[in-house]
C-alpha cells in the first residue's frame, strides 16, 4: 500500500470520526440545551438535563427509595411509589439561571406550569414532555392525522408486545385494525361469554372442592386470575387450551420482567445486539415465544381443509394471509406472529390485574360485595351468565369502572410529536416524547373532585362521560381512535367472573404494595380468605 493510499484511508477514517463526534455533540449537548431553552421560554420547567443520562439516574434513585414502601389498605395513592418522578417533578421550585450540561447540577429545580401539569424531563438525551392536562391529552389521543405516533423506543418492550396493533402506526395500523377488529365486535363477544363463564366455573369448582373439606380456605388470587385469563384468551382468540399455551405465557412473563428492567437504562443504538447476559436471555425467550406461536399456527393450518381457518382472532388473521388472496395478503406471517404476541400478552395480563384489583376492592368494601352479589343473583341466578345478563349488571359496571380509575392496568402511556407542532399551545420540537401519566390524571381533584383519592363507584352512576368534569377523563383503556380494542372483552370477562357462590376477605398476610412492571400488580400477590355461601 502506497503512502498516498494510507493517508487517504487515514483522512477518510478521520472524517468519519469527526462526523460522528459532531453528531454526538449535537445530540448529547447542543440539542438538549436548545430544547430546554425553547420550552423554558414558553414557561415549561422541569429537572435539568444531565449529560448522556438525562434524568434516568434520578428516576432510578427515586424508585429505589420507595421500593420497600407499602400503603394502608384504605389508601389508593400509589403514584409516589410507582411513579415517584412524576410526583417529584411537579413540585414547585425556582428556575435555575444556568443549565448544567457536562455534570450533574447540585440541585434539580423546576418551574411549575399549568399547576404542574406540564413539564420537561429527559430519558437519556430524549426529551419527554409530561402532559397531565386532560384537554391537552384529548388533543393528542383524539388526533386522526398521524401527528402523534406511538413512542416505543425500547426494542425489548417491542419484542414483548410484538409489532402488532398496539405498536403500529399509519397505514400499517389501518391494515392490522381491519383484520383484528371484527374479532372483537359485540356479537362475537357475547358468544365468548359462555366460554369465559365455563372457564371461571372450572376455577370456582376447584375452590369449592377445597372448601368442602371443611373450614375457610386461603387462596392467592392474583396467580389464579393470571391462569384464568390466560385460559380464556387461549380458548376465545386462539382456539387452544391453557395447557397448550402455558409455555407461551410463562416465557412472556419472564420476558416482561426482563424488558421492564431495561426501561430506565440509557438506550444506546445497537447495544441490544451485544452478547450480554440479559440480551442473550431476552433473545432466547423471544425465539421460544415465536417458535411456540408458529407451532399453534401450523396446527391450525393443518386442520384448514377439514375445519376451515376458524372464526376466532387467529382464524381471521390466517384468512387474511391465505394464499388465495394472491401475492399481497393483508398480513404477512411475521405480522400474524407479532399480533399473536400482542394478544397473548395484553389479552390476559391486563385482564388478570383488573380482576385482582376488583377483588381487592371488594374485600375492603364488604358493603359493595353484598350489593354486587345481590345484583348478580337477581340478574343471573345460579345459571351460567349470558351476554344479555351481564349487560344488566349496572352496579357491577360502576364498580369495575371505579376499579379501573384507581388501579388502571397501565399507569402511563406515551406518544411522540411526529414533527415540530403545537401541543396545548406549546411549541414542541419533533421527536419529543409525550408522556401521559394516567394514574396522576385519575387522581386530579380539579377533574374528579375533592374525593378523587377515595373509592366511590357511584361517581359512574350517570355513565363514564358524566363521572368527572371532563368527558374523556377516564383513560384506563386510553381514548380516541387508538383506544384499546380489547376493552369490551376485558369488561365482559370481569363481569363473568364476579363470584356468585363465595364471600371473601383479605388475608392478614396481604401487603398493599402496588408495583409497576409495564402493568400494575400487587407486589406480593393477593392472598384471600374464601368462605362458601349457601346456594
Amino acid at each position: 500500500m502506497t503512502m498516498g493510499l494510507v493517508w487517504t484511508v487515514v483522512a477518510a477514517v478521520a472524517a468519519v470520526l469527526a462526523s460522528w463526534a459532531l453528531n454526538a455533540l449535537v445530540y448529547l449537548v447542543w440539542r438538549p440545551r436548545a430544547i430546554t431553552r425553547q420550552l423554558r421560554a414558553q414557561g415549561i420547567g422541569g429537572p435539568g438535563y444531565r449529560f448522556i443520562a438525562g434524568n434516568l439516574a434520578e428516576i432510578k434513585q427515586l424508585r429505589a427509595e420507595t421500593a420497600g414502601d407499602a400503603l394502608d389498605v384504605g389508601s389508593h395513592d400509589f403514584v409516589p411509589m410507582v411513579q415517584p418522578h412524576f410526583r417529584k417533578f411537579t413540585e414547585p421550585a425556582i428556575l435555575p439561571s444556568q443549565i448544567s450540561i457536562y455534570r450533574a447540577p447540585v440541585v434539580t429545580l423546576m418551574v411549575p406550569c399549568s399547576a404542574g401539569r406540564t413539564f420537561l424531563f429527559w430519558f437519556g438525551a430524549r426529551p419527554t414532555l409530561c402532559i397531565a392536562d386532560v384537554n391537552v391529552v384529548k388533543q393528542v389521543l383524539f388526533d386522526r392525522n398521524g401527528l402523534y405516533p406511538k413512542n416505543f423506543s425500547n426494542p425489548h418492550i417491542a419484542r414483548l408486545l410484538g409489532k402488532g396493533l398496539v405498536l403500529t402506526d399509519g397505514d400499517d395500523w389501518k391494515r392490522h385494525q381491519k383484520v383484528v377488529h371484527p374479532a372483537f365486535n359485540m356479537d362475537k363477544l357475547k358468544m365468548m361469554t359462555v366460554t369465559m363463564s365455563d372457564v371461571a366455573g372450572s376455577m370456582m369448582s376447584e375452590w369449592k372442592a377445597k372448601l368442602d373439606k371443611g373450614g375457610d380456605v386461603e387462596i392467592e388470587l392474583s396467580s389464579q386470575f393470571e391462569e384464568l385469563t390466560a385460559d380464556v384468551i387461549s380458548h376465545t382468540a386462539f382456539g387452544s387450551s391453557y395447557t397448550e399455551g402455558k409455555k407461551v405465557f410463562l416465557a412472556q412473563r419472564e420476558l416482561q420482567f426482563l424488558a421492564f428492567s431495561t426501561v430506565f437504562n440509557v438506550q444506546i443504538p445497537g447495544f441490544r445486539y451485544l452478547p450480554t447476559k440479559k440480551n442473550l436471555q431476552i433473545s432466547k425467550l423471544d425465539r421460544e415465544v415465536r417458535t411456540m406461536l408458529m407451532n399453534i399456527i401450523k396446527s391450525r393450518l393443518a386442520a384448514k381443509d377439514t375445519m376451515g381457518y376458524g372464526h376466532d382472532l387467529l382464524g381471521l388473521m390466517l384468512e387474511a394471509c391465505a394464499p388465495e388472496h394472491g401475492e399481497n395478503p393483508l398480513l404477512s406471517m411475521d405480522e400474524i406472529i407479532d399480533e399473536c404476541k400482542t394478544f397473548f400478552f395484553a389479552g390476559h395480563d391486563t385482564s388478570s390485574h383488573l380482576l385482582t384489583w376488583t377483588m381487592f376492592l371488594l374485600s375492603t368494601h364488604p358493603e359493595w360485595q353484598e350489593k354486587l352479589r345481590e345484583e348478580v343473583l337477581t340478574e343471573c341466578g345460579n345459571d351460567v351468565p349470558t351476554g344479555d345478563m351481564l349487560n344488566k349488571l349496572k352496579l357491577v359496571n360502576m364498580f369495575l369502572l371505579e376499579t379501573l380509575r384507581l388501579y388502571a392496568p397501565v399507569s402511563a402511556i406515551q406518544r411522540r410529536a411526529g414533527s415540530d407542532l403545537e401541543v396545548g399551545g406549546i411549541r414542541v420540537p419533533g421527536g419529543t416524547a409525550l408522556a401521559i401519566p394516567i394514574a396522576t390524571i385519575h387522581r386530579d381533584k380539579e377533574v374528579w373532585g375533592e374525593d378523587a383519592n377515595e373509592f366511590k363507584p357511584l361517581r359512574f352512576e350517570k355513565g363514564v362521560t358524566m363521572a368527572a368534569k371532563h368527558p374523556n377523563a377516564l383513560l384506563s383503556f386510553s381514548s380516541g381512535p387508538r383506544s384499546c380494542i380489547g376493552q369490551n372483552f376485558a369488561m365482559i370477562e370481569a363481569k363473568a367472573v364476579i363470584l356468585q357462590r363465595f364471600s371473601f376477605s383479605l388475608s392478614p398476610k396481604y401487603v398493599h404494595a402496588p408495583m409497576d412492571v409495564i402493568t400494575l400488580r400487587p407486589k406480593f400477590g393477593l392472598p384471600m380468605i374464601l368462605k362458601s355461601l349457601a346456594v
